[in-house]
């Protein structure tokens, strides 16, 4: 275990930050910006992020003597030695939490339902505060069944080419309409209303029928 005191966040050398999921801003004093960079907390950290396999929240990781002081932190805290971190529990289950956090190894750990997040660090052991109430429905699935993109659909293409055919014939005839009553200098342009017509109707046979095949496909597969 490694600890290394930057004077700023801004002093860590790209080569000296190994945690992909974090940055040395996230982990720096929100008061004086200094920071006090522990490996095996780091390492930690980055762990309980990749078991988690979503965003970790930091709403503190290390403090200053000055800024825990300001904070009302608690005079030994482990915030002071880079090895505490306050986690955000707006995007997790605070059960999951805790369990992925101890497999981990975080040791320490303290409870604030009121204010929304948990704080863990490296020990000795020990835990404080209510923990969070049982959630009334369970965290949805990060990872939902994979479903066929309405973009791609085949019945959705099918239906809308049968749509806008549908929409072509309604505007032909309503050309048709209009060039009858008050076009009547160009009355030799009428006929070929009637071939354009018929092309519209095949095109929306042709996007109705392909719509039937892709939906009957579909269901086939069960792909609803």
């Amino acid at each position: 275990m490694t600890t290394t005191t930057y004077p700023q966040f801004r002093d860590v050398p790209q080569s000296a930050w190994l945690w992909p999921n974090f940055s040395p801003t996230e982990i720096a004093c929100r008061g004086s910006g200094a920071l006090k960079l522990n490996s095996q907390a780091m390492d930690k950290l980055q762990a309980l992020r990749d078991a988690l396999g979503k965003p970790l929240i930091v709403l503190s990781g290390y403090r200053s003597p000055a800024h825990n002081k300001a904070v009302g932190g608690a005079p030994a805290s482990k915030h002071m030695d880079g090895t505490a971190f306050d986690i955000a529990m707006a995007n997790h289950d605070p059960v999951a939490f805790e369990e992925a956090a101890r497999k981990a190894g975080f040791k320490g750990f303290g409870f604030y339902p009121r204010s929304g997040f948990q704080h863990i660090d490296l020990g000795p052991a020990r835990e404080w505060g209510e923990r969070f109430a049982p959630r009334a429905t369970a965290f949805a699935p990060e990872t939902p069944p994979a479903r066929e993109v309405l973009a791609d659909s085949r019945t959705l293409k099918g239906s809308g080419a049968a749509g806008v055919a549908t929409v072509g014939v309604a505007g032909v005839e309503l050309a048709r309409e209009v060039l009858g009553e008050t076009l009547s200098a160009i009355l030799p342009l009428v006929p070929y209303l009637d071939a354009l017509r018929w092309l519209f109707i095949a095109v929306a046979l042709a996007g109705i029928a392909l719509a039937i095949h892709a939906r009957i496909d579909d269901w086939k597969r069960g792909r609803r």
